[in-house]
């Protein structure tokens, strides 16, 4: 192992350390970031937003939709190689939930699903940010503020999902035609899946739900008349990693 990681793993590991120990900077890291969010009148706003995916409605075109959909509004390069950026991705059942067995999930194990950022409630990425870099919304979204990203890397070392992706490269050359709806961003920091709230805040739904063809669910998690409550009332459902207690709030309708 080379030097340079093993001083990484190591500084990580101290910063996680910090944060476990100290309960009162664990909740001022959370509740880090802006005070104040400008939205638009018309803005959908919500006491805790969540995602349900009904596995029974994706096939591959609609992942891939979805996909296309969410990577060309936020200018998410196209870089063939293991140091690619995604937000939101494709992954066999078996890779998701190892975890979990249910009488439900026979013959699963193959089956492709979609997965991003979980927008949890007790979100390792923020606790361990030390420029407050990644921060969690009163809404429960996880946001990321690029100014402040240093390139540390610990949210990804933080980040029990692998939701966190790392600009190795100038992401801007690998582009090739610009939305003008979502900034790009400059090599040397961390992006991720955001819920679309530059969207909710414009009263708009999230990118990847407007072309999942319903099969992702989007909603206030804490109204009981919202698509999201409704669904996971009916149907069985998981999250990644439950043990964890991160608290997830995206939900997989089996």
């Amino acid at each position: 192992m080379k030097s340079s990681r093993r001083k990484f793993i190591a500084m990580a590991g101290f910063a996680a350390l910090g944060w476990s120990v100290c309960p009162s900077l664990t909740r001022a890291a959370t509740e880090a970031g802006p005070k104040l969010y400008f939205k638009e009148e018309g803005s959908l706003e919500a006491s805790q937003w969540a995602m349900a995916i009904d596995t029974k409605k994706l096939d591959r075109q609609i992942m891939n939709k979805c996909i296309e959909a969410c990577h060309t509004l936020h200018n998410v390069p196209d870089i063939d190689s293991d140091q690619n950026i995604k937000w939101i991705w494709i992954e066999p059942f078996r890779n998701l939930f190892y975890d979990q067995s249910h009488p439900n999930l026979k013959n699963k194990a193959n089956q492709p699903f979609l997965t991003l950022c979980n927008h949890c409630d007790n979100p390792p990425c923020v606790r361990v940010c030390p420029t407050r870099a990644t921060f969690r919304r009163p809404d429960g979204i996880v946001l990321m503020d690029f100014h402040r990203c240093i390139g540390c890397r610990f949210c990804m070392a933080g980040c029990p999902y692998g939701s966190r992706s790392f600009n190795f490269y100038d992401p801007r050359i690998y582009l090739e035609n610009l939305s003008h709806e979502y900034p790009t961003r400059s090599k040397g920091v961390v992006e991720k899946c955001e819920f679309c709230a530059h969207r909710l805040d414009k009263g708009q739904m999230p990118a990847c739900v407007e072309a999942s063809e319903g099969a992702l669910l989007f909603g206030d998690l804490n109204d009981s008349n919202s698509d999201v409550r409704k669904a996971l009332r009916e149907r069985y459902s998981l999250v990644r990693k439950p043990k964890l207690g991160t608290g997830p709030k995206v939900y997989y309708l089996i």
